[in-house]
C-alpha cells in the first residue's frame, strides 16, 4: 500500500526558496572586494547596485560598486518610493533599489545588497527574514591602515570612519553572521559567504522574503 503524507505535514521541496542577503560592516572592511571577488567567480545571485549621491572617485565605474546619481534625482526615487532603504552617511545618501530585488526574487533568483549598518537595521525592520552578514577586518589597528591607505579620505574623514566603526561593532545582534576578512585572503571571505547561503539552503524551515 503506497503511503502518503499526512495532511498536515508539509511536502519535501527539492527547490530552495531565493534568498536576500545583507552584507554590511565598518567601511574599510572590503565589502566592495569580496562582493568583486564573488562576481569574479560566477556566483549565481543577483547582485544590487546602491544608488549614491556621493562623487565618483577616479578608480570607480559607474553601476558597478555603486550607480552615481545626482541629489536632484536621488530625491525623485525618493518621492517615487524606489528605494527599498536609504540613508546619509558621511553627508552622502545611499539608497537600496527596490525593483530589481523584487524581479530578482520573483524570478527565483537570491539577491545581494550593500549597506552600511544604519542601512541593515533599517533593513532588519522591514525584512527580517533577510540573512544579515557583518563583515569585519580582524583587528582595530587593521581597519585603520586599510582606510589610510587607500588614500580616498582625509586624515578627519579617517578618523570620523574609525569612530563610527567602533559604534557599528555595537551592532552585531543585528546580524545572523559575521566573517572576518584578513588581509590578502578575500577568497577565503567570499568563500565564507558563499558556504553561509549554502547553509541556508539547507535550512529546514526555509526564509520567506516577500515585497
Amino acid at each position: 500500500m503506497k503511503k502518503t503524507n499526512p495532511k498536515n505535514e508539509t511536502p519535501f521541496n527539492p527547490t530552495p526558496k531565493p534568498l536576500l542577503i545583507v552584507l554590511s560592516g565598518p567601511s574599510g572592511a572590503g565589502k566592495d572586494a569580496v562582493l568583486n571577488r564573488m562576481k569574479t567567480v560566477g556566483h549565481p545571485a543577483k547582485f544590487i547596485t546602491t544608488a549614491t549621491t556621493r562623487t565618483q572617485r577616479a578608480n570607480e565605474e559607474d553601476n558597478v560598486a555603486y550607480h552615481f546619481v545626482s541629489e536632484k534625482d536621488f530625491q525623485k526615487m525618493l518621492q517615487n518610493k524606489e528605494l527599498l532603504e536609504y540613508a546619509n552617511v558621511y553627508g552622502n545618501w545611499y539608497g537600496v533599489p527596490r525593483e530589481p530585488v523584487r524581479k530578482a526574487l520573483e524570478a527565483g533568483q537570491d539577491a545581494i545588497v550593500k549597506v552600511d549598518v544604519q542601512g541593515a537595521a533599517t533593513l532588519k525592520k522591514i525584512l527580517p527574514e533577510a540573512v544579515f552578514i557583518f563583515l569585519a577586518s580582524p583587528t582595530t589597528e587593521e581597519l585603520e591602515t586599510r582606510l589610510r591607505e587607500r588614500q580616498t579620505e582625509s586624515e578627519l574623514d579617517c578618523d570620523l570612519r574609525l569612530k563610527t566603526a567602533a559604534e557599528e561593532m555595537k551592532q552585531l545582534h543585528l546580524f545572523d553572521y559575521i566573517v572576518f576578512n584578513e588581509r590578502n585572503e578575500i577568497e577565503r571571505a567570499a568563500s565564507a559567504i558563499e558556504a553561509i547561503i549554502t547553509a541556508e539552503k539547507c535550512r529546514r524551515t526555509p526564509r520567506e522574503i516577500s515585497l
